[in-house]
C-alpha cells in the first residue's frame, strides 16, 4: 500500500483542516562572482533521465512535482534540499526542476540558473542537482551573495564554453516564459502532475509532508463523474516565498 494512502487512513478528516494560502515574501539575491572549484559539489544520488528540465528520483513514477524556483530566493534556499530528502524517501513522486528567476533578483539569478544548466550540459542529472545543492549551501542570500572564503575558483573547459554560448540562456528564458505564461510568479511553487489520470494540483510555498501526502491521496483517490472531478482540497503551505517585486 501507497504510504500516502496509509498515512490518510490515520489521519481521517486531515482534508477538513486544510487550506491553502497564497504567499508573499521578500527574497534575497545570491551574486557568485567566482564559480565552483570542481563540476562535483556533494549532493544526494539521483536516478534520471537526462535533458532539462532535470529530473531528481524515479523518472518512472507516477507523480511529478514541478518545483518553480529562483536560486536567489532565501525561501527555495531552505525548503529544496528538505523536498530533495522527502522525494528520495517516496518513489512514486519525481521532482522536475523549472526556473523562475525573479526580476528582483537579476541578474545574479539568471546567472546561477545558467550556471546549473552548464554543469547539467557537461555532467547530466546528477550533476545539475550537486549544482543546486551547492548553490544553495554556498549563498548569503538577499543580494550578498557568496562569502569570499568559500568562494572557490575553477570550471572545466567544457562548462566554461557551456557559460559562453546561448544553450542555457535559451532554456532558463523558455522555462521562465512558461511559468509566467501560466501564472506562476511566486517562488517556491509546486504543481503536482498525475501521470496516470493527468490530474494536477498546484501548491504555492513551502509545503510540509503531511500537505504532499494528503495531495497525493487526494490526486490518486478522488473518483472523476459524469467527466468531472471533485474540487481539490485547500492546502496550507508556511507563510514563506518569493513574490517578484
Amino acid at each position: 500500500m501507497p504510504r500516502y494512502l496509509f498515512i490518510r487512513r490515520r489521519r481521517r478528516g486531515l482534508f477538513a483542516m486544510l487550506s491553502l494560502t497564497l504567499l508573499a515574501g521578500v527574497g534575497g539575491a545570491f551574486l557568485l562572482s567566482n564559480s565552483p572549484q570542481q563540476d562535483s559539489p556533494p549532493a544526494p544520488p539521483t536516478t534520471t533521465v537526462s535533458g532539462p528540465p532535470w529530473v531528481y528520483g524515479n523518472s518512472k513514477a507516477r507523480f511529478t512535482l514541478v518545483i518553480y524556483a529562483d536560486f536567489e530566493c532565501p525561501y527555495c534556499q531552505a525548503y529544496i534540499p528538505q523536498l530533495m530528502r522527502w522525494v528520495k524517501t517516496n518513489p512514486d513522486v519525481a521532482l522536475q526542476w523549472r526556473h523562475l528567476p525573479l526580476a528582483a533578483h537579476e541578474p545574479a539569478a539568471s546567472r546561477e540558473a545558467r550556471l546549473a544548466e552548464c554543469f547539467g550540459e557537461t555532467g547530466g542529472a546528477s550533476m545539475f542537482w550537486q549544482a543546486v545543492d551547492w548553490i544553495y549551501t554556498h549563498t548569503r542570500g538577499n543580494g550578498q551573495g557568496v562569502a569570499e572564503s568559500s568562494n572557490p575558483h575553477g570550471l572545466s573547459a567544457a562548462t566554461q564554453a557551456c557559460m559562453k554560448n546561448e544553450r542555457a540562456t535559451v532554456i532558463v528564458r523558455t522555462q521562465t516564459e512558461e511559468a509566467t505564461a501560466a501564472g506562476i510568479t511566486a517562488t517556491p511553487t509546486l504543481q503536482l502532475l498525475d501521470g496516470k489520470t493527468g490530474r494536477t494540483l498546484k501548491l504555492e510555498g513551502a509545503v510540509d509532508d503531511d500537505v504532499l501526502l494528503s495531495a497525493l491521496d487526494w490526486m490518486s483517490s478522488t473518483p472523476i463523474v459524469n467527466g468531472e472531478e471533485s474540487t481539490p482540497p485547500r492546502m496550507p503551505a508556511d507563510d514563506v516565498g518569493d513574490m517578484p517585486r
